[in-house]
């Protein structure tokens, strides 16, 4: 057998409470001090616990059963006044108690502070509501967590100490009884402490995402509506729901695991004792050591089990899932050095000059980074559906001007939903001017316009500036005479009359709609069939004055004039697509030359290797059709057969 030398120790799975204890180590030793005068005070409680059965077993021995009562009560009022010193020690246990618990939540705010400062100058001014949850509600879930912690901890060590030493006083046999069950409960316990932690920490992130999607909901109400969203907006908070309550109930499930444990540690000791009774007496044991064991189980060993197991079965799980948070929180991202900041750095200590770096072209410095871009992007609506978008790739540059055709069905409105970050996709990646799409960056970057337009309830000048709520009224004017909102504006009176939704037509509600984009003027402007119900006229007006804005804009077209004024067409057929200038797609796209009424007949020349038309004689066709170029204009996503006429097949794949 071939010797592959020494096999390499596997390393140890770095687990949330791995981590809290490497923090927990230098704040402890830091600390000595506190928890040596913490046990010390708490030496009085060992001396009570050891008196309390100590004092009955002998008060029985020596004193009743002797026949000496005199002697008995003695020994009582030893046990008495040994609570006492337990009273005095409670308040220095409690003073002693801050020196180490303030400390803890005074390093956790800071910690939360610093990376909050830190996450906002990484992120230009982005902090998440996470750091505020942390400097606030986590932070006393662990001050609190931590001061159970050290009090029921204390309790039971000398607790425990002065029962185990009591019985070993009275009897060591007794330690043969007592002690198999509580490390039978004990293990069972401490064998649950993982997966509780596991689980606490699943039903934590339920809830923290559960509440962090109605917080947005309560902030997108509007946006909802006007996008039509609202079915699958409670379908996902419906699935939120589920995960937060199946995340309980498998936390439930643990919990009875940790009372079973409870149940072998604080019932089955006395119930043991008992049933061993018999055997002991005949084997030496007295009375009087017999009722003391049981006093040291049922009033101090016992409670304090139970109390340490409660107390690290529910807070101790919380506890070390919070400090997991601060311990294990990933460090702000860095950005990348300016330029000139690299080109300054002074060189390596070792006096070797830095590597050289090629220097592209001043013109490629300057070219600006697309807008929005689609790498091998796919997208279905269910893990076994069909794609409607199959790895498509796309680069939108400023100022472009893209229209998308395509019969019903086609995935334009899918296209357009993913492409302004409102549907995640399913494989690839959407990009928003170089960078991975953030739902922080959505108001910003892109303004995507359905064809329900929303209009609220208010004045003409707040619907207008509803994106913009800054702009002035010149601008307001501006934008309303190049969007073609002149006769509305007339009909009210003024930009401060009051709009009633219902008593507007469609029309009038998507010209609000562009007018408040127009105003906004976002890098991208999305415009999903945004003018479906406006004449050929207006609808020219709109998008001419949209496509002037320096921004990108991508009309999904329901009119083929829309996508003739495009500088790019990308016509899609399902995960199909093929992407060109109109006089291109004339040519390679026989879906476009149907959508555009040029179809071919079946004995057409094109069947024999004939010519395909060019653009001019595509648009003279569409003149003699009455289909292009008129009045008139063709809609998009009529059937393929008409009157004899065959459809081409359909567009290979880009």
């Amino acid at each position: 057998m071939k010797d592959n030398g020494p096999t390499a120790p596997r390393p140890r799975r770095d687990t949330a409470l791995r981590r809290v204890a490497r923090e927990a180590r230098p704040f402890l030793r830091a600390r000595t001090g506190a928890v040596l005068r913490l046990a010390g005070w708490s030496l009085l409680e060992f001396a009570q616990t050891f008196l309390s059965g100590y004092g009955v077993a002998r008060a029985l021995d020596d004193g009743f059963l002797a026949g000496r009562p005199a002697t008995a009560l003695c020994w009582l009022a030893v046990a008495a006044v040994a609570v006492l010193p337990s009273v005095l020690a409670a308040r220095g246990v409690f003073g002693r108690l801050a020196d180490l618990v303030e400390p803890l939540r005074d390093g956790l705010v800071r910690r939360a502070v610093s990376r909050a400062l830190g996450g906002a100058l990484g992120r230009s001014g982005d902090v998440s509501t996470r750091s505020l949850s942390q400097v606030t509600h986590q932070s006393e879930i662990a001050r609190d967590g931590w001061a159970g912690l050290v009090l029921t901890l204390r309790s039971f060590a000398f607790t425990a100490a002065g029962a185990v030493t009591g019985l070993l006083a009275l009897a060591p046999a007794l330690l043969l009884i007592v002690l198999p069950p509580l490390a039978v409960g004990a293990a069972l316990f401490l064998a649950t402490l993982p997966p509780m932690a596991a689980r606490q920490r699943a039903y934590l992130a339920a809830d923290e995402a559960y509440a962090a999607h109605a917080g947005e909901l309560a902030a997108s109400v509007r946006d909802i509506a006007a996008a039509g969203t609202a079915g699958r907006t409670v379908a996902e908070s419906g699935a939120l729901a589920e995960a937060q309550l199946a995340a309980s109930r498998s936390l439930a499930r643990w919990s009875a695991v940790r009372v079973l444990a409870l149940a072998v540690c604080g019932r089955f000791p006395p119930l043991l004792l008992l049933l061993a009774a018999p055997w002991l007496l005949r084997n030496g044991l007295t009375a009087g050591a017999l009722v003391g064991a049981l006093t040291y189980l049922t009033q101090a060993l016992a409670p304090a089990v139970q109390a340490l197991m409660t107390m690290l079965g529910t807070a101790g799980g919380r506890l070390v899932v919070v400090l997991d948070r601060f311990t294990n929180a990933p460090p702000p991202p860095e950005d990348d050095p300016p330029q000139a900041v690299r080109d300054s750095a002074p060189p390596p200590a070792d006096g070797t000059a830095h590597p050289a770096v090629p220097t592209p072209a001043p013109s490629a410095r300057r070219a600006p980074a697309p807008v929005a871009e689609l790498h091998e992007v796919t997208f279905a609506y269910g893990p076994r559906a069909q794609p409607v978008l199959d790895r498509l790739s796309l680069t939108i540059a400023p100022g472009e001007h893209l229209a998308v055709v395509g019969p019903s069905g086609s995935g334009k409105s899918t296209l357009a939903a993913v492409l302004a970050g409102v549907e995640p996709p399913t494989g690839g990646a959407v990009r928003w001017r170089g960078r991975p799409v953030r739902a922080a960056d959505a108001t910003s970057v892109r303004v995507l316009l359905p064809q329900h337009a929303y209009v609220f309830s208010g004045s003409l000048r707040d619907n207008l500036r509803y994106l913009s709520p800054d702009a002035r009224d010149r601008e307001i004017a501006d934008a309303a005479e190049a969007i073609g909102l002149e006769p509305l504006l007339s009909r009210l009176g003024s930009l401060d009359a009051d709009v009633v939704p219902d008593r507007l037509s469609q029309g009038e509600r998507q010209l609000v709609a562009l007018g408040r984009a127009y105003l906004a003027a976002p890098p991208l402007l999305i415009l999903d069939e945004a003018t479906s119900r406006l004449d050929p006229a207006a609808e020219t007006r709109a998008e001419l004055a949209c496509a002037a804005l320096p921004g990108a804009l991508v009309v999904v077209a329901h009119r083929l004039s829309s996508a003739r004024r495009a500088g790019r067409t990308l016509v899609m057929d399902g995960p199909r697509t093929r992407c060109g200038t109109p006089a291109q797609l004339l040519r390679s796209s026989a879906l476009y030359r149907d959508l555009a009424g040029l179809w071919e007949p079946e004995d057409a020349d094109a069947r024999s290797g004939g010519p395909v038309p060019d653009a001019q004689d595509a648009a003279a066709v569409a003149g003699r059709l009455g289909t292009v170029g008129t009045g008139q204009d063709a809609s998009i996503g009529s059937g393929d057969e008409e009157r004899g006429f065959r459809s081409s097949p359909p567009p290979s794949p880009v």
